[in-house]
């Protein structure tokens, strides 16, 4: 097996109501558009790593549990016809797959509930044998909607294969110690680094305090999203890192913009670009896909960010 990304991770089915502001506590608000997509953190990720690789790239391999039904059957088909190797896309046959209901305001900003089902119910055995024959230096990237024991018997599995972990750590929650000592990277934006390390991050003073607290918990790399400003990166050993600025767009829908950023990086990372290189492509990447509706239909080709100047 020639190396590979390896994506393990949620797949849900997301119910779109768009208006022009979120809900209070007890309000009921008036959309003007309903959308039902593909999603999921895990989803989203290995579509945005499969649509932004060129021919010849690592192969994408999605490792998830779905129900045995209609949207389970659905997100399979979609996975096939992505180019997606789904081997290890397994089916629970006692539990419903997935399902997110997300509301979009007129600025792009969003707020989401998920009903977990199938994806609950992965196992770490289910994703050891799916990294059995991983290639060392393979790219294996995980977030946190699947059981935290699943993940962190993945992280473990694939630092003893020598696969460089990467962890999108979203819906945001405190991590084991030991698990962050054992990542190549970690991705968090401005809230879910708060969470981590209890530093509330602003600016590239505060990111920069932030990523060195992670960093000194064991992190090799340290990317810490900035949403419209960019994304701040302190590699392993460095002393200073550096803002990574975003294009300036409109956002229509954010809903998948963090999945987009994390589907771009690994794709980069896997191709051999330098650090600064691959969270640039990444920044371009979740650019366009803020501007336009919907999770999975929001991500971008390769070709659109080959056809795109340097600053969008």
């Amino acid at each position: 097996m020639a190396m590979s990304v390896f994506v393990v991770g949620s797949s849900n089915t997301d119910m779109v109501v768009k208006a022009h502001k979120l809900p209070a506590p007890g309000e009921t608000v008036m959309g003007d558009l309903f959308l039902m997509n593909p999603g999921g953190k895990g989803a989203n990720q290995a579509v945005a790593a499969a649509r932004l690789s060129e021919p010849g790239s690592p192969a994408i391999r999605f490792v998830a549990k779905v129900g045995n039904d209609v949207f389970g059957h659905q997100a399979v088909e979609q996975f096939r016809q992505e180019g997606i190797d789904s081997t290890h896309v397994l089916t629970d046959p006692q539990h419903p797959s997935g399902v997110a209901l997300i509301n979009v305001d007129a600025k792009g900003e969003n707020c989401i509930a998920v009903a977990p089902g199938a994806n609950h119910q992965l196992r770490p055995a289910e994703v050891l044998d799916a990294l059995e024959q991983a290639p060392a230096g393979s790219l294996l990237l995980l977030q946190l909607e699947s059981p935290l024991p699943t993940v962190e018997a993945a992280v473990r599995a694939g630092r003893e294969r020598g696969l460089r972990v990467v962890l999108n750590p979203a819906p945001a929650q405190l991590l084991p110690a030991d698990l962050l000592a054992q990542l190549f990277m970690i991705t968090p934006n401005e809230s879910e680094a708060e969470l981590l390390t209890g530093m509330r991050v602003t600016d590239m003073a505060s990111a920069h305090r932030a990523a060195t607290y992670l960093q000194q918990a064991g992190v090799a790399n340290v990317v810490i999203t900035l949403g419209s400003k960019g994304a701040y990166l302190l590699e392993a050993d460095a002393t200073e890192g550096q803002l990574i600025a975003a294009a300036p767009v409109t956002a229509l829908d954010t809903t998948a913009a963090g999945d987009c950023f994390n589907g771009a990086l690994v794709v980069a990372l896997a191709e051999a670009s330098p650090l600064p290189d691959a969270v640039a492509f990444a920044c371009r990447a979740a650019a366009i896909s803020v501007t336009r509706m919907g999770a999975q239909a929001s991500l971008p080709y390769r070709k659109e960010l080959n056809e795109l100047p340097l600053t969008l």
